[in-house]
């Protein structure tokens, strides 16, 4: 069956994506009263999802016990992604005090990067963990372009980078050579480190596209071939599940590309989408942030786990 499947929400555009959902399944609006959602993560230990809703300068938490939304922080330094590192506290993007901070399991914050070389950051997008500990995120200008979801300002470095924190605090800048670094994720191997240009957000002829680099032992990155671009929008926010297939943010929903990089099938969603984690106790729903709400579905695929590995 090709197209949209009526009702559910699933758009197929290769027989392959027949496999990857339940037929009966259905997206569902789990919230809304955004504005600009970002930044989903699950934590398994608390069964509940943390995203930011940057403009309003808070982080939601939604109760997978009972379905209630509540204000996990306010203010929250127009925090933007999250994750959660290899004993479970949660590693959150700032984009108004351009830095990347670690929550403790008191509550309490640790500043894990604010500069690079004596130069402030950006305005910290996204971030993952690789299963060494390492810290991974990108550093775009979108914080600094406008007061709406950060502070308008002057960038101190000169440009848009990746960069990787390891567990002694080291600073390394593995990637300078994007417009608008935006989401990153690694492989289920972790062999590689997958990066989503957005440049064209303010450039009618930038980059909309994932590109794939290969990840040494020691950290480093080569290649940085173009994997998949865009057909609809940008790509911001992926995630991996554990065969290798990207499910990503797009204009109209989510993509969901092989391994090859072809886009097979869409969970198509009525507003623009930015980012999408998977959570549940299987890791087999698919948390998406669309533009002021919170979505899912249940999916026949399992996510890989945020601290690195499967």
């Amino acid at each position: 069956m090709y197209g949209v499947i009526d009702g559910t929400g699933f758009e197929v555009i290769d027989p392959s994506f027949e496999a990857c959902f339940v037929g009966h399944a259905r997206v569902e609006r789990l919230w809304t009263g955004a504005r600009w959602s970002e930044g989903p993560v699950w934590s398994a230990s608390g069964r509940y999802l943390l995203w930011s809703d940057i403009p309003n300068n808070r982080m939601l938490r939604f109760d997978d016990t009972d379905g209630n939304v509540s204000v996990f922080r306010q203010p929250s330094n127009n925090s933007n992604g999250n994750t959660v590192d290899r004993v479970g506290r949660l590693i959150t993007c700032e984009h108004l005090a351009r830095r990347v901070t670690r929550t403790e399991h008191d509550g309490s914050i640790t500043v894990v990067a604010d500069r690079f070389e004596g130069k402030r950051f950006n305005s910290p997008n996204d971030v993952v963990v690789k299963s060494d500990g390492s810290i991974w995120f990108t550093d775009p200008s979108y914080g600094i372009l406008m007061d709406y979801e950060g502070e308008r300002a002057e960038s101190e470095i000169g440009a848009c980078h990746v960069y990787r924190v390891d567990t002694d605090g080291e600073i390394t800048r593995v990637a300078d050579d994007y417009v608008k670094p935006n989401g990153l994720a690694f492989s289920p191997d972790e062999a590689e480190l997958y990066i989503a240009d957005t440049g064209i957000t303010h450039d009618p002829d930038g980059p909309r596209h994932i590109r794939r680099h290969s990840v040494s032992p020691d950290g480093q990155l080569t290649g940085g071939d173009v994997f998949a671009t865009c057909t609809e929008g940008v790509f911001d926010g992926f995630r991996f599940d554990r065969d290798g297939r990207i499910w990503s943010s797009a204009a109209d929903g989510v993509h969901c590309l092989d391994q090859t990089g072809k886009l097979i099938g869409k969970v198509l969603i009525p507003e623009l989408v930015a980012n999408v984690c998977f959570g549940g106790a299987k890791l087999n729903r698919l948390f998406i942030c669309g533009t002021t709400s919170l979505y899912a579905v249940y999916l026949n695929v399992n996510g890989v786990s945020p601290i690195g590995g499967l």
